[in-house]
């Protein structure tokens, strides 16, 4: 495939990716007592909101591989949600339909103190909004982390900061589904008013394996394959029929930037699984990719890529970047 022949190709395909539906939530909890809390938030917040939905769900003591209800399973739907067209790539259960954001890192908390997160909801998993509130009320009274930190959840809101949830009360007519067209064409109008689009910042681990092995360094070529490969995902998770993925769709020899600097540091991540019943490191490298100026044509990829994680452990907030 030609460089010119490339660029169309990520043209069109960024044009079909824009159709992905989406929601981003901003939840505002208080904490109840003093507590530590971990410093990695995400982990626990997925766990405790998993463990909330099965006990208020599950009708076959979990014993889910021999389940006769497992097809109706509301924890199998907003957990491990199904694709419409299942990749070819794709082994296990993938938690494609939504994705938690934490990045504040405080451990010590008082009774009192704000904590806040995201969660991102995409395609068929938008109709489970009130599960997904219903656990986190009830995890908030079970609590999180080893200590088991109450708390109390505040406030819901989008991403116009329209409330969906405030004082006891639900406002649905704010609840507006958006697609990531939507998302690009806001960060286009961004970028294009500063004039500068050239670094990759991951603010959160990136676990990446290309060719044969995890990455230890940033590999654009890497990268921008991680970045395909969701966004085809996720397609799939929404029934869009799409010419089927393959890795040497991504070439190195078309329109991909070199990455001319770069900075990064291995991460290690605790988090302890309830299915596994064991504790498990996640790794991945955080940092800085500094690349030469990025093809008009890569760029609404590049930016849905932000919104949609890119990497391994994405359900745990891992892969998230930002074009600045």
């Amino acid at each position: 495939m030609s460089a010119k022949e490339n660029v169309w190709y990520m043209d069109q395909r960024s044009k079909e990716a824009l159709k992905i539906r989406y929601i981003k939530l901003h939840f505002t909890v208080m904490i109840l007592e003093d507590t530590i809390l971990p410093r990695e938030k995400v982990s626990a917040l997925r766990g405790g909101m998993g463990e909330m939905l099965l006990r208020a769900n599950c009708v076959r003591d979990r014993d889910c591989k021999r389940c006769d209800l497992e097809s109706e399973c509301i924890v199998r739907r907003t957990m491990y949600s199904r694709y419409e067209i299942i990749p070819h790539f794709v082994k296990t259960d993938d938690s494609i339909g939504y994705i938690l954001e934490c990045e504040d890192q405080r451990k010590s908390f008082c009774a009192g103190d704000l904590l806040e997160f995201d969660m991102i909801l995409f395609g068929r998993t938008l109709v489970y909004f009130n599960q997904y509130m219903q656990a986190f009320f009830a995890l908030g009274r079970e609590g999180i982390g080893k200590e088991h930190s109450r708390f109390e959840v505040v406030s819901v809101t989008n991403t116009k900061r329209e409330r969906l949830f405030s004082e006891g009360m639900i406002y649905m007519e704010d609840y507006k589904i958006q697609t990531i067209g939507d998302y690009v064409e806001y960060r286009m109008g961004q970028i294009r008013k500063k004039g500068c689009r050239n670094r990759l910042v991951f603010r959160t681990p990136l676990t990446l394996k290309y060719q044969g092995g995890f990455q230890e360094t940033f590999h654009m070529g890497a990268i921008w394959n991680a970045i395909r490969r969701r966004i085809y995902m996720l397609e799939c998770y929404e029934g869009i029929l799409r010419d089927i993925y393959t890795i040497s769709e991504c070439s190195e020899d078309g329109p991909i930037p070199d990455i001319v600097r770069q900075d990064h540091t291995c991460v290690n991540v605790k988090r302890y699984s309830s299915t596994q019943g064991r504790r498990m490191w996640l790794a991945g490298i955080k940092g800085y990719v500094e690349l030469d100026m990025i093809p008009e044509a890569m760029l609404p990829i590049l930016l849905a890529g932000e919104l949609t994680h890119i990497g391994k452990n994405t359900s745990f907030g891992f892969g998230r970047y930002k074009v600045v």
